[in-house]
């Protein structure tokens, strides 16, 4: 079954690939495809002017389970350069990167983090959790990565590339600054982060944070009846007052918990949103990377005691965030 899948898989990329000449030769701008919206905004942060981005993964829309369409392949095989995570975070869509790699312009650009920086996966000897961008730090790594590919891509705009990163990289700087700073204003005993899935290790080890998902770090685990149970004794034992649901994971399990602890007279409230896998609205200031870890930083400092400012780091961010 699977040699037949991978044959099908291979019958589509060949008929797209004679059915569309490269982005590049059409229009003058770099066409650059991105799996998920960090990398898309990353990529449209270095290019600047001198590209034309696509980001595949929309708000909302979770990476471990997303399947690529047919218009997905076309976007893909089109483009002058693609641009995707790795690190197994697009896990259904791995295949079809990997076998593009070996005849385009393809880079997982999560891989430039030093596997040294990474968090090892418990069961699995050589992968890693893909998380990476929680932290402003780990993402720079990332953000380096997309300068490298544009500049191999497009030489001739290396200095441009370059200088755009160095900015880039100045406001992640700038943000790094303000998530310890908020994040430490949270008193120690309440420094609890409990979310849907396990998406914020990295943030966790980073900002002093213990961090539970009620599923592992892809959503694709399931949570059983008695680890729902072992967490709802968990909020009641230690009078943890807030948990936090995500914006590409159902917040099914974390209404569930809210329900039990209520059962046992402790009330847990939802602290908030978070962005997990995906950004927010394009157009908006939480549809940009800087937005994105700005909102989670504000919303978990906030929720759990912290000092926070209105509006986020800058006053960009929306009303009631």
């Amino acid at each position: 079954m699977l040699t037949l899948r991978r044959h099908f898989l291979g019958l589509i990329l060949a008929g797209t690939a004679l059915a569309a000449g490269p982005l590049h030769a059409a229009e003058e701008k770099i066409g650059v495809v991105a799996t998920t919206g960090m990398i898309a905004d990353a990529a449209r942060q270095v290019g600047g002017d001198l590209v034309e981005v696509q980001g595949l993964m929309g708000p909302g829309v979770d990476p471990h389970s997303y399947r690529q369409t047919r218009t997905d392949i076309v976007a893909l095989t089109r483009a002058d350069l693609v641009l995707w995570h790795g690190l197994y975070l697009e896990a259904q869509m791995e295949e079809l990167l990997l076998k593009l790699g070996e005849r385009g312009n393809v880079v997982a650009v999560g891989e430039a983090v030093p596997v040294d920086e990474r968090i090892g996966h418990e069961d699995y000897e050589n992968k890693f959790d893909p998380h990476v961008w929680m932290v402003p730090e780990l993402w720079a790594h990332v953000v380096r990565g997309v300068e490298t590919a544009l500049a191999e891509t497009a030489p001739e705009h290396a200095e441009v590339f370059a200088a755009n990163a160095e900015a880039h990289l100045a406001e992640i700087e700038r943000l790094g600054a303000y998530a310890r700073e908020t994040l430490a204003t949270v008193p120690e005993p309440a420094r609890v982060l409990l979310t849907a899935h396990d998406a914020f290790g990295y943030f966790g080890r980073s900002f002093g944070y213990e961090v539970i998902g009620i599923q592992g770090i892809s959503t694709e685990s399931e949570a059983g009846l008695d680890r729902i149970r072992t967490l709802v004794d968990m909020l009641v034992e230690r009078k943890i007052g807030a948990v936090f649901v995500e914006s590409s994971v159902s917040d099914r399990n974390m209404r569930a918990l809210v329900e039990g602890a209520a059962a046992q007279g402790h009330e847990v409230k939802i602290g908030g949103e978070l962005f997990s896998d995906a950004m927010g609205q394009p157009g908006t200031y939480e549809g940009t990377y800087i937005g994105m870890i700005d909102h989670n930083v504000s919303t978990i400092a906030g929720a759990l005691g912290g000092d926070v400012p209105e509006r986020g780091m800058t006053g960009k961010l929306a009303a009631g965030s």
